[in-house]
């Protein structure tokens, strides 16, 4: 992933709403020259909000050839001031050896000095950082603290983690009801990987109570946003009439979404499952199947 695509995803919403602090200001629109103009002056008598822009420019390549090696040097010059969007450029940087050598180590230091100015990103990084022993030691405790702070802060993809902690007993003792609790928060937020886990939380009656209907319009709820796993559990309720009507027809549908991820055994059930489909049904499964997989598709490239 190039850093101008992952500057963009440190400017993005968490939960509809921006995070203070962990916004780096660098959204910027085509640049006229006379805009380019003043920006440049405005970085080089040192603001850092004018830096920051600057380098996101170099890095789009918006108003100027792209550079990131430019790009780096002004987001350098921010985050020596402090600014925090920045400082999590710099990291991502690091971390992918974008315009930069590949320096773990390093983007560990500037996703620190980020995440400590509270920026909800900044710390899900870090904490995977801590997760993954990327440029300092593995520590799960460390890692699941800093996903605290970014889930109370809204991040999703923090609040999912911490969930799967909180169920694995990874870095904090283990707990079905508090993993509940942080996977749902992401659920709610549209995040597809804790619409299945809650799914399979409902399901099994981890953490909340035993619930197969539930189950199945958490599955479905990821399965819609092309989540593989998900479609597959909801074929196999369908197929068993767990939490849903009993349909053939249906568990084709969605186990055949899934058998496109390559599962073998997900292949083999609906190759079972066809069989129990006239030609007619089976023909109208696959095709419904077809518009499912171009409407997903669709949403994805929106």
């Amino acid at each position: 992933m190039r850093l101008s695509v992952l500057v963009l995803l440190l400017t993005l919403p968490v939960g509809g709403q921006t995070v203070v602090n962990d916004r780096p200001a660098t959204q910027v629109s085509e640049q006229k020259a006379g805009d380019l103009a003043d920006l440049r002056a405005k970085a080089e008598q040192g603001d850092a909000i004018a830096q920051s822009k600057l380098g996101a420019c170099y890095a789009d390549g918006r108003g100027v050839q792209q550079d990131f090696a430019e790009a780096m040097r002004w987001f350098r010059k921010a985050a020596e001031q402090g600014n925090a969007g920045a400082q999590s450029c710099l990291g991502v940087a690091y971390e992918k050896g974008d315009g930069v050598p590949q320096d773990y180590a390093e983007a560990v230091k500037w996703f620190w000095k980020a995440a400590e100015q509270g920026g909800a990103r900044a710390q899900a990084v870090l904490a995977v950082c801590y997760e993954k022993g990327q440029g300092v030691q593995q520590d799960y405790a460390e890692a699941a603290k800093w996903f605290r702070k970014a889930a109370e802060q809204g991040n999703a993809y923090a609040q999912r983690k911490l969930g799967i902690f909180y169920y694995k007993g990874k870095g904090v003792p283990q707990d079905y009801a508090e993993a509940a609790k942080w996977v749902r928060k992401a659920a709610e937020q549209g995040d597809v990987g804790a619409q299945a886990s809650l799914g399979t939380f409902y399901s099994r009656g981890h953490g909340v109570p035993q619930d197969y209907a539930e189950a199945a319009k958490w599955y479905r709820k990821a399965a819609e946003q092309g989540d593989a796993g998900a479609q597959a559990l909801l074929g196999f309720a369908y197929a068993f009439g767990q939490g849903v009507s009993q349909n053939w027809s249906e568990a084709y549908v969605w186990t055949n979404l899934a058998a496109a991820d390559g599962d073998e055994d997900v292949l083999r059930f609906r190759d079972k499952v066809a069989k129990k489909l006239s030609p007619q049904k089976l023909k109208s499964a696959q095709m419904r199947a077809r518009e499912l997989a171009n409407r997903i598709q669709a949403r994805k490239l929106q």
